[in-house]
């Protein structure tokens, strides 16, 4: 039977399926009795077909584009691609001997499940498309495979149910599965012994999937699928070990001492850290990754904070003034997926080496504490009139910005971006005076401090 083209594939064409769909039947106007009826050319798989669509070109009734269209016989279980090119924008539709359509796009790959003739169309995508096209076909061979081993690499084709593997572990380690694809949002499973499973949809990024773990031998059930259970095509999978930057080091818990830098792994559950100071201080804490978007969170003594993507890129900082006391660290992903390497480092300084106040040099930023009903007051010197842009920006607090000097007296509240605090102006050479504080003078909290010239 054919399979009808869901919904969503009409309207990523653009309303072009749909016109080929409710077009290509609605022929123009019957020939007169002296006219003979158009003879459909034909098309054999793998051969290549040059044409154009003219003004005589067959009207499409619904959108005023125009068609052509070949008699194509396929053959069951061939999996068949059929491309378009040339000036011609246009699309290609593929039709039972029932005028059911299967699919269509530019380049239409399907598995046939009927031997028969079927109806391949070539239509201009609106009524003012015109011009030369041609169309190449080939049947894509794939290996008929149900077991993967390490390492292996896979073509595969989804349409109608998901693809099923065995793979098989030798030995314990790290090993890494990816599925991708530019055809459809791929999805892994990964179900094996002692009641192990998971499974990932975008953990490679944009729509490919990716699962990464350590995985004990045995046999596992792999299962590559689309995310919703809709939509067809090609796709790769990829299985092979990988290495760790240092086994030593590896630690998925457990205390996470000052100035410390250690690796974990990450497999879908959060892993919790635990930091204990003796003494006040400031603390930096960093979770980088390249394997996921990297989360932080910090809780304890009346501390609940977090972070995503604060350490620039997709990696995660938190910036946080604390008391002595035991803190928890929990590392995650930003979402419930992905999976990988991740490090993290506490660096930590003494409060009272923190800056509150004193010198600025442009272009380089400083990180502060602010207490509650206090102002911070800094210097800087502009050696050279043009325009400067100070930023004060806080997570925490509502950021207020001063600026004085050189007969210069400006103030801002939310000139940056949400609550923080921008001061852009033309500033004459001379000594100014940046003060930090907060709206309503009553919060405290960290901040970043830059004077930069535009």
């Amino acid at each position: 039977m054919a399979t009808p083209v869901s919904p969503l594939i009409l309207t990523a064409l653009g309303g072009l399926a749909v016109g080929a769909v409710a077009g290509w039947q609605l022929n123009s106007p019957s020939p007169s009795d002296d006219e003979s009826p158009a003879v459909e050319a034909s098309l054999q798989l793998g051969e290549r077909q040059r044409g154009e669509i003219t003004s005589q070109s067959e009207l499409n009734g619904k959108d005023g584009s125009r068609f052509t269209r070949y008699v194509l016989p396929l053959e069951e279980d061939t999996l068949v691609e059929v491309a378009l090119g040339g000036a011609l924008q246009g699309v290609l539709a593929l039709y039972d001997d029932e005028e059911q359509l299967i699919a269509a796009a530019t380049t239409l790959r399907h598995r046939i499940d009927e031997s028969r003739d079927y109806t391949l169309v070539v239509s201009g995508n609106d009524a003012h498309s015109y011009g030369p096209f041609d169309i190449t076909s080939r049947r894509i061979e794939l290996d008929d495979v149900s077991s993967l081993e390490v390492p292996s690499r896979h073509d595969g084709w989804l349409q109608d149910a998901p693809d099923t593997y065995t793979l098989t572990i030798e030995e314990t380690g790290l090993y890494q599965i990816e599925m991708r694809s530019s055809d459809l949002d791929a999805y892994l499973e990964l179900e094996g012994p002692n009641g192990y499973r998971r499974e990932d949809d975008d953990g490679a990024g944009d729509l490919d999937a990716r699962l990464a773990d350590f995985l004990e031998p045995g046999e596992y059930r792999l299962t590559a699928r689309t995310s919703y259970g809709e939509g067809s095509g090609l796709y790769t999978l990829a299985v092979e070990p990988r290495e760790l930057p240092n086994a030593d080091t590896l630690r998925n818990g457990g205390e996470l001492s000052p100035d410390e830098s250690l690796h974990g792994w990450f497999s879908g559950q959060g892993l919790e850290y635990e930091l204990v100071l003796e003494s006040a201080a400031t603390v930096t804490l960093d979770m980088r990754s390249s394997d996921f978007d990297a989360f932080l969170e910090l809780h304890g003594d009346g501390v609940s904070v977090s972070d995503d993507d604060g350490g620039g890129g997709t990696d995660a900082r938190l910036y946080q003034h604390l008391a002595p006391g035991r803190y928890t660290i929990t590392a995650r992903s930003y979402s419930q997926g992905g999976s990988g390497l991740f490090e993290l480092e506490a660096s930590v300084r003494d409060a009272d080496a923190q800056p509150n106040g004193g010198e600025l040099e442009l272009d380089e930023p400083i990180s502060a504490w602010l207490a509650p009903g206090v102002r911070d007051t800094y210097t800087f010197r502009v050696a050279q009139a043009g325009r400067y842009r100070i930023d004060m920006m806080s997570s925490e607090m509502d950021a207020y910005l001063e600026l004085e000097g050189a007969g210069t007296s400006l103030t801002d509240d939310d000139g940056g971006e949400g609550l923080d605090a921008r001061i852009q102006a033309y500033l004459e050479p001379g000594d100014y005076r940046a003060i930090a504080r907060t709206y309503g003078n009553s919060e405290g909290g960290n901040y970043r401090l830059r004077v930069s010239a535009e």
